[in-house]
């Protein structure tokens, strides 16, 4: 296939770039850097020094023998989005091309403001792409499980039947997120249903959990082709950032209570789901939501397995409870199903103590990068 990934030098985009051309599809990456500058302003620089995207291009053509073509440009932007796909001609089109912060997007009016503009702008202008350019193309979008919330009620793959006063029909199941970024999330969804109704898209909908890890098979042909791996309070997924804080020797902050509990992936399972999707498409006017997951923690829980394993290799890990700087609900009931995945094939890799090993021994080789100064929460909402 001819796969165009918008946002393909982020933490998920990258990678998912090395495995579609190592696969032999034909791949070409469209970013303009915007998490790389966000990270900057912040002071929140990824673990490790990554190339820009023509030297990771290079690299890995190196080492692999395949080519990955690059465009820099601004997906809000539909005058560079409508010319890659002209140039380009997709078959499918793997969105990631978003601010995906929820903590960057509850910082203040011009962080919200930049969140909102540049995620609903990249999905409609990928929408029109697709209309004007590649009616026929599978677009495979990265939702995200904070879409739903925590309701009191079993969480449905993204549609649920309502009974109401003696009659029937199917809705999108109700979403209640917890910050601007799971907000504008609700809203590409919304957008996209509209017009795979209105005009016939082909769309799948991946409502991914929390991801972490980073090595994958490819990036292992290189220290340099390594993911944009955070760890600080506002990029930083949770068991991430609790990986790093092992290895840096400081205690793990676990907010409030720590009884939160979501659902978590590997980043080798993303790649793996992104995979099955694209090559099990959808036919023409529907919209197939997918819930991406592989297995339910607390933080608590979290923190447990990480110390245990950090503990094994000498680590003595610490775990500290701090004040919840999130507006959130620490006790609650989570039940998500999450067959449509499994049933295309997915066989899920685990959370076990070896991994967790693994992933501190890696995290390791760069402990000289750490700056122990971005792991206590700077925002709160």
């Amino acid at each position: 296939m001819r796969i165009l990934i918008l946002g393909g030098d982020g933490y998920l985009g990258w990678p998912t770039a090395m495995r579609f051309a190592s696969l032999g599809h034909d791949v070409m990456v469209i970013d303009n850097y915007l998490r790389r500058r966000m990270a900057l302003e912040c002071g929140a620089e990824a673990l490790m020094v990554n190339p820009n995207l023509n030297d990771r291009s290079d690299i890995f053509r190196d080492a692999s023998g395949k080519n990955i073509g690059v465009v820099i440009g601004d997906c809000a932007d539909y005058r560079i989005l409508s010319e890659a796909f002209i140039n380009f001609k997709p078959d499918t089109v793997v969105h990631y091309a978003e601010q995906p912060s929820a903590p960057y997007s509850m910082m203040g009016f011009d962080e919200a403001s930049r969140t909102l503009n540049n995620n609903l702008n990249s999905t409609f202008n990928l929408i029109w792409a697709v209309l004007n350019h590649a009616p026929e193309c599978h677009i495979v979008k990265l939702g995200t499980m904070g879409e739903y919330g925590t309701p009191n009620i079993d969480i449905e793959e993204g549609w649920i039947d309502i009974e109401h006063k003696g009659r029937s029909d199917k809705f999108l199941f109700p979403r209640q997120a917890g910050s601007l970024y799971h907000t504008t999330k609700i809203l590409d969804t919304d957008l996209l249903w509209f017009y795979v109704r209105n005009h016939d898209l082909k769309v799948t909908d991946l409502m991914q959990g929390p991801v972490y890890g980073l090595s994958t098979t490819e990036s292992d042909l290189g220290v340099k082709l390594l993911p944009n791996f955070h760890y600080d309070d506002i990029f930083g997924t949770v068991i991430n950032r609790f990986l790093t804080q092992a290895v840096a020797g400081i205690p793990l902050t676990v907010y409030g209570e720590g009884s939160q509990v979501r659902g978590y992936i590997n980043i080798i399972d993303t790649l793996k789901c992104v995979e099955l999707a694209v090559n099990n498409s959808v036919k023409s006017g529907e919209l197939r939501i997918l819930n991406q997951f592989t297995e339910l923690f607390s933080v608590n829980e979290i923190a447990a397995m990480v110390k245990e394993a950090g503990d094994e290799l000498g680590m003595n890990v610490v775990v500290e409870k701090i004040n919840n700087p999130r507006k959130e609900k620490e006790k609650h009931y989570y039940n998500p199903s999450y067959d449509g995945l499994r049933n295309l094939g997915w066989k899920p890799t685990l959370m076990t103590g070896e991994v967790v090993k693994n992933l501190l021994l890696k995290i390791a080789e760069f402990k000289g990068n750490i700056d122990v100064t971005r792991i206590q929460p700077r925002i709160k909402w």
